[in-house]
Parts: structure tokens; C-alpha cells; sequence
């Protein structure tokens, strides 16, 4: 499994060949995206910033597209839905969080959540997460000592903040973020490629991914 980030809350996953486009962002927005072809693309917001399908549409590859709460198989790739509330870009919307299976890893993509509290079927369903993925900018999601909570409750292997370089987020918060976790272990990094073993004795590194 390859990951590589493209700014906002865009990461692109790629394993064999299946790629994986999370939070693609648009054309209308401010922030810089990227373009290529997925097999599947994730949404959590119905904002520019995340819902950019067009730009992971390229050639023949056009992605099967899950932007909701619900249960899904997409090319043995399992993806759980759920429900939570984002003040991203300063209107109450929908956010969906992500639990995804592959190659015997689970990821979790928790989107611009911006409440602390989890919402209890996400709280029953999660476990084992070796790869986490979580806000860290505020600008309506998590500010950098919620995002650190989080990380420490849900015990994940590997922990990759995204959302520090927004328009509107809080100076500093990748700063704060890394601050907060007391990190000595993080790694800044072009991509991420792992395999299952590689983080099966890992609890919260911290992987910074350059956009």
C-alpha cells in the first residue's frame, strides 16, 4: 500500500491495482488538488474541498463513489459509513467518517469532524486502527489537543494529520499537533508505503506526508 497526500484532506491510496481517492478536491476550490484516475473515491463533506469526483475521473477509470454513511464492498476493499457533524468553512454539515479494510489493515478517516466526541455507533464499531487520519487545523474541524485525544483514544498504529494548511486554519497547528503529541518519532515523508507487519507494533507514530 502506497499514500500520498495532495493537500486539504485529499489522500490518494494505492495497493496492486486499485487506487483509492479520498476527500478529492475541486476545481472551484481555493486549495490545490491533484488529477488522476480511482477506482473508488471517498467523500466525507459536500464542500469543494472534498467532493472534487471530476478530478479522480480520468480515461476509462471512472470511480465508484461512496459520499455517506452506510456499509460497502468495492473491489474486496470493506468501507463503513458514519455520521458526524463538521463546522468546515462555517456551516453545520454532514461529515462521514470512514472505517476501511484492506490488505488486512484498517484505516480511519475521520474527515473535518469537529466535535471531540465520538457518536456511539462509530465508538462500537471501531478497532485495531493501524492507519488514523484526522483534522488538525480547526477552521471548523478538530484544533491540534482534540486531534492529540483522539489519536491517544483510539490507539492507532500510525497517525497522519491533514487539514494544517487550509485557508482559515489556526497558525502553527501542525507545530501545536506535534507539540501535543510529545513527538520524537515523526517522520515527514514524499509518500508512505507499508505493509501489514510494518505497523503491527506500532502505537501513534506520527507520519507527516508532504503535500
Amino acid at each position: 500500500m502506497v499514500i500520498t497526500y495532495h493537500g486539504a484532506a485529499f489522500v490518494k491510496i494505492v495497493f496492486g491495482e486499485t487506487t483509492i481517492a479520498v476527500n478529492p478536491i475541486g476545481k472551484s476550490s481555493k486549495e490545490k488538488g491533484a488529477r488522476f484516475g480511482a477506482d473508488i473515491a471517498l467523500v466525507s463533506l459536500r464542500h469543494e474541498d472534498f467532493n472534487g469526483i471530476d478530478q479522480v475521473a480520468h480515461g476509462d477509470r471512472e470511480p465508484f463513489v461512496i459520499d455517506g454513511p452506510g456499509e460497502y464492498e468495492v473491489k474486496k476493499v470493506f468501507i463503513r459509513g458514519f455520521p458526524s457533524v463538521s463546522l468546515y468553512g462555517g456551516e453545520e454539515r454532514i461529515n462521514t467518517m470512514y472505517l476501511v479494510t484492506l490488505e488486512g489493515m484498517n484505516l480511519c478517516f475521520l474527515g473535518a469532524l469537529s466535535s471531540r466526541k465520538l457518536p456511539a455507533a462509530f465508538q462500537e464499531a471501531v478497532e485495531n486502527v493501524d492507519v488514523l487520519f484526522v483534522p488538525i487545523g480547526g477552521a471548523g474541524t478538530l484544533k491540534a489537543a482534540e486531534a492529540h485525544e483522539l489519536s491517544v483514544e483510539l490507539e492507532a498504529g500510525i497517525v497522519i494529520p491533514l487539514l494544517y494548511n487550509v485557508e482559515g486554519a489556526q497558525k502553527g497547528s501542525l507545530q501545536k499537533f506535534l507539540g501535543e503529541e510529545n513527538a520524537k518519532n515523526e517522520k515527514f515523508l514524499e509518500k508512505l508505503t507499508l505493509k501489514k507487519k510494518d505497523v503491527e507494533e506500532k502505537t501513534g507514530e506520527i507520519v507527516v506526508l508532504k503535500e
